[in-house]
């Protein structure tokens, strides 16, 4: 993602926990843990004071495979901390900035497991539905501000967080949306894009790539 930006001439700010190997003139890493709300803020702070955020994309996530009943409370609790509330700190703090620049726009990532009801991922499921919720409660209140608020979700991506969930698990969810060849990253990188250029995006709105009924 932050490679395709940069190719199209953004700055690119990337925050992650750890180390981050991509090296360009136009890109900042950031050590931050987007589930600590100070950290966060510290981070955005510092990324306003070099210029204007036109653009926030909350693709931090993780995943768990787990039936309903078996699932650890501790699980549920980390998807929630990572899934929702990271995507609703950085949600905050750049959209304070975007309120006082009067534009912008935030792309939040869910997954068709929300429409498609997942059975084994309930925990999953519900932090990305609660991703969802925030999308569209914000793009309400920040609408009067000129800032544009959207999710886009994907079926199974070719990653590194699918590579140890079983093939026919996988199968049956990319047959389920219609993409039974699955969907590279580079895929996914174009849809998010066409949202972001996409002059008459309506704030509020989740697509999916795929279909799901």
């Amino acid at each position: 993602m932050a490679e395709r930006l940069l190719a199209d001439g953004w700055t690119v700010h990337g925050f992650a926990r750890g180390a981050q190997a991509l090296t360009h003139e136009r890109f900042r890493a950031h050590a931050v843990d987007v589930t600590d709300e100070n950290a966060v803020r510290a981070a955005v702070a510092v990324v306003a004071e070099a210029g204007r955020i036109d653009l926030l994309v909350n693709n931090a996530g993780t995943a768990s495979m787990n039936a309903l009943l078996l699932t650890p409370g501790e699980t549920a609790e980390r998807l929630m901390r990572v899934n929702y509330l990271g995507a609703f700190h950085c949600l905050q703090a750049v959209g304070k900035v975007m309120v006082r620049q009067r534009a912008g726009r935030i792309i939040n990532l869910t997954t068709v497991a929300v429409p498609l009801s997942l059975e084994g991922e309930a925990a999953y499921v519900a932090s990305k539905a609660a991703v969802e919720a925030l999308t569209k409660v914000a793009a309400k209140e920040l609408a009067h501000s000129g800032v544009i608020v959207s999710a886009v979700g994907f079926g199974p991506i070719d990653t590194a967080l699918t590579k140890g969930v079983p093939k026919t698990a996988l199968s049956k969810i990319n047959t389920a949306i219609g993409r039974p060849e699955g969907t590279t990253m580079a895929q996914a990188v174009e849809f998010i894009l066409s949202r972001i250029h996409d002059a008459d995006l309506k704030s509020g709105g989740v697509a999916y790539l795929g279909a799901v009924g």
